[in-house]
């Protein structure tokens, strides 16, 4: 699995940190998510796809 964020979409709601706080993080100063892991292991493929469908600006990517 292969997990991408696009920063220029991403409104900063916080959802992908709440669903995988493992993978996804957000920067201190403006909220925008960034990547901790672009490629998590399958234990944590659940989360990430939770993620990205909870993201309300739909900025996470996946490639399985």
């Amino acid at each position: 699995m292969k997990v991408t964020v696009d920063q220029d979409k991403c409104v900063a709601s916080g959802q992908c940190v709440v669903a995988a706080p493992e993978v996804f993080d957000q920067r201190d100063e403006d909220g925008i998510a960034v990547l901790l892991n672009a490629e998590p292991p399958a234990e944590r493929a659940d989360g990430v796809r939770h993620a990205a469908a909870v993201c309300p600006a739909l900025a996470i990517g996946i490639q399985d």
